[in-house]
């Protein structure tokens, strides 16, 4: 599934800019895919304790996979 992207700008330190660039080419990465990652990041980290749904989607698997074994562990 293709995420909608919607164009934004804004401003940085040129130095702090200059080293994102470095580490985003050193990854192999386009600096807006380093930029949405640290974002994703930031919100879930400071929204109301809303759970990351990667974690919950890992979560859910083991349950699917496991859920027998664990209301066993359980008892």
């Amino acid at each position: 599934m293709t995420k909608k992207r919607e164009k934004f700008s804004t401003q940085m330190d040129k130095d702090l800019l200059a080293e994102l660039k470095n580490l985003a080419n050193s990854q192999g990465r386009q600096i807006q895919s380093v930029v949405e990652e640290a974002v994703e990041a930031y919100v879930h980290e400071h929204s109301d304790a809303r759970p990351n749904p990667k974690v919950m989607a890992a979560a859910a698997e083991c349950i699917e996979r496991y859920g027998p074994l664990l209301e066993k562990l359980a008892k």
